[in-house]
């Protein structure tokens, strides 16, 4: 009984070991199988962030006829010489299992893809083994304690000196001046949209997109362009271009008479018309496989501010009132002296004279 338990312990360590150990990489991710935007450091970016073992499967999705996915030596790897491979698969998405260790290479055969970065380096690791390090990845930064912080030595405040009395000033006091009119307040100006530059596909760039259907069109369906916007196509040179056309062209792939051609990257093509606007990829098989874009152009791209209003000019009164002189204290100033309290003052003064002279005579 105990032998039958130990064996069937055994076997499900070994499936547990077989299930965790193999993995399926889609290579690029999202990205698929394409010729990159930025070139070959972008699937030597993917390898270095992932752990390739004996047994694992690579994806490669790619658009059936205008990619492949080729296995070859190292040095026809750097070269992207496709005349020897070792294996060839055009059929998407291609699954390619790693059965050997070490290193392995992989480029698309199509002209110029692998010149444009269509290729993959990889370094695969025995089963149980620790992983070895990827053709690309950076070199490890070195090993070392970080010294913990040293604390700044505590400072003792210094009081600041006590402000000097500044010397008392008597106000001037201001004259007086006619009211002046409350302004009407301007209307706001209508905000301004500034052109906005719409980089096509976003990190995907100009290409054959894996998935030819809902490409670049749930990447227009998600932007609004107005006139005056900017379209920038990022592509490799030599592998794309960027023509436009119109609609009866575009739909049938028909790159005979086009509206313009540009063959530098990146493209930038500004919107100067409202309306409906159509782009794409004159290389053979690229549009019919998904390389192109249609977007819908509304209005101009900003609002003018409305005018402003002339400055509102005050009515004169009718008449001009002249304000009392002000006191030096800010109050009315008090009123003249009163001449008839002032002659009763003097009166009274001389009757008591008289009062005391009578006195001392008598």
């Amino acid at each position: 009984m105990f032998n039958r338990f130990f064996l069937a312990a055994i076997a499900i360590a070994a499936l547990v070991q077989s299930s965790t150990a193999q993995t399926r990489h889609v290579v690029g991710d999202a990205l698929g199988w394409i010729v990159p935007p930025n070139g070959p450091a972008t699937y030597s970016n993917w390898a270095a962030n992932q752990t390739f073992t004996v047994g694992d499967t690579l994806v490669f999705n790619f658009a059936a006829g205008n990619h492949d996915v080729t296995r070859v030596t190292q040095s026809s790897f750097n070269a992207c010489n496709t005349t020897s491979p070792l294996s060839r698969t055009t059929n998407s998405p291609a699954s390619v299992t790693l059965t050997a260790s070490g290193p392995h290479y992989f480029i698309c055969s199509f002209p110029g893809h692998c010149l444009g970065g269509q290729k993959l380096a990889i370094n695969v690791s025995a089963r149980g083994s620790s992983p070895a390090p990827q053709p690309s990845s950076p070199a490890p930064q070195p090993s070392g304690s970080t010294p913990s912080p040293v604390p700044a030595p505590a400072r003792t405040p210094t009081p600041a000196p006590a402000p000097a009395p500044e010397p008392a000033t008597t106000p001037t006091p201001a004259p007086a001046s006619a009211p002046t009119p409350t302004p009407r307040s301007a209307p706001t100006p209508a905000p301004t949209r500034q052109p906005a530059t719409h980089v096509v596909g976003g990190a995907l760039g100009w290409t054959v997109p894996p998935n030819a259907s809902v490409g670049y069109q749930n990447w227009a369906r998600n932007n609004n362009f107005s006139v005056g916007d900017i379209l920038v196509f990022d592509y490799p040179a030599r592998v794309h271009d960027v023509v436009e056309v119109t609609k009866a062209a575009y739909d049938s792939c028909n790159s005979s008479s086009t509206i313009s051609k540009s063959t530098n990257p990146p493209t930038r093509i500004t919107l100067g018309t409202a309306g409906e606007h159509y782009f794409f990829c004159t290389f053979p098989g690229h549009c019919s496989a998904g390389q192109k874009l249609a977007v819908n152009v509304t209005g101009g791209s900003s609002t003018a501010p409305s005018a402003s209003p002339p400055s509102p000019t005050a009515t004169p009164p009718s008449t001009t009132t002249n304000p009392p002189p002000q006191s030096p204290g800010g109050g009315t100033a008090p009123p003249p002296p009163n001449s008839s309290a002032k002659s009763l003052g003097a009166a009274s003064l001389f009757t008591s004279f008289l009062v005391i002279v009578a006195g001392l005579l008598y």
